[in-house]
């Protein structure tokens, strides 16, 4: 298949084609569906795992135009990310989504050319089959294999479009082939995340690990570090040698200090996430506040934990050679 970035795709009777970053078949969503506190938003991991955050194709061809039909819906999204067309790399045309089934045609130069289509990285996405009015040959993803774990800072839903997330623009810069994994309010170190990245290849893996967990007061200062410790040990049972980076959360200004309501402040999550991630003395830690100070995060910020659209390109501006350096 021409795509690429997911886990599971799964096509509807229609020709229907929906991208699950997480592998459906034969879990029990109740799981991680719990209900018991209606006031609380979040506990979506499925809805966010079935959006195609990083999923992206590509073609070689000469084609003077490409038709992409695909439906949208806003689901548990507040917006509904748009679909980038590059073309050697660099942005051709970025194609604003709304609510229902659409077609998009964007015009090409008739000459060759590496066409890559980029997937809406918030919104509820299914998609038919790209179709070119003349040859094109698919091609498959090159680079390295970097699969990147995360909250909602790393699926980045308010980033600019999908191709200028700092996952894409990280593993664009370096010609890496991305999986993101990254899911609004659901980095909460699921044993089916966990499974996932052990199971597929990796030449470099990173993990964002511990903002949710503060905001949804998931683990306290006793089970945090062996929680992370039995994730990192999850994955190393499939790449016993692969480079891992586990990054601590990122400055949040105006939640630093506040303990939450099992009592740990981000400072304290840090501590125990950097624990338990060195248990395995392989793993390189990467202390969030060195990607932005909080002067930056106070002026890029669209709220009080995520980053706006420049701030997503500052986060790819910093982490990209640390990246590199913990790859080599």
């Amino acid at each position: 298949m021409t795509w690429t970035g997911f886990r599971h795709h799964e096509l509807d009777a229609d020709d229907w084609t929906t991208f699950w970053r997480l592998d459906p078949r034969g879990q029990d969503f109740r799981l991680t569906e719990w209900t018991g506190r209606p006031h609380r938003q979040g506990d979506h991991l499925w809805a966010r795992a079935a959006t195609p955050a990083g999923v992206r194709g590509a073609w070689r061809t000469a084609a003077t135009s490409v038709q992409l039909d695909i439906r949208a819906a806003l689901g548990i999204y507040n917006r509904i990310a748009p679909v980038d067309v590059l073309l050697n790399g660099v942005l051709h045309r970025r194609c604003e989504i709304g609510d229902g089934e659409q077609r998009l045609t964007v015009d090409l130069p008739g000459r060759e050319a590496e066409v890559e289509i980029w997937l809406p990285q918030a919104g509820a996405i299914a998609i038919r089959e790209a179709r070119f009015d003349g040859a094109a040959e698919e091609l498959a993803p090159t680079g390295p294999r970097w699969i990147t774990y995360g909250s909602s800072i790393t699926q980045c839903s308010g980033a600019y479009g999908p191709s200028e997330t700092w996952p894409a623009v990280v593993a664009r810069r370096h010609g890496w082939d991305g999986v993101n994994l990254g899911f609004g309010g659901e980095c909460h170190l699921d044993p089916v995340a966990a499974r996932t990245i052990r199971d597929l290849p990796a030449d470099l893996i990173s993990l964002c690990l511990g903002i949710n967990i503060h905001g949804g007061e998931t683990f306290n200062g006793r089970t945090l570090p062996g929680q992370v410790e039995a994730f990192v040990a999850t994955v190393r049972q499939g790449h016993p040698e692969t480079p891992l980076a586990v990054i601590t959360p990122l400055p949040a200004p105006n939640r630093e200090g506040t303990p939450n309501a099992v009592g740990l402040t981000l400072d304290d999550v840090r501590r125990l996430v950097e624990l338990g991630a060195r248990n395995d003395p392989a793993v390189e830690v990467i202390d969030g506040r060195d990607l932005l100070t909080a002067d930056e995060a106070r002026a890029l910020y669209a709220d009080d934990v995520h980053p706006g659209p420049e701030g997503y390109l500052l986060i790819a501006d910093r982490l990209a050679p640390l990246l590199l350096r913990v790859a080599t």
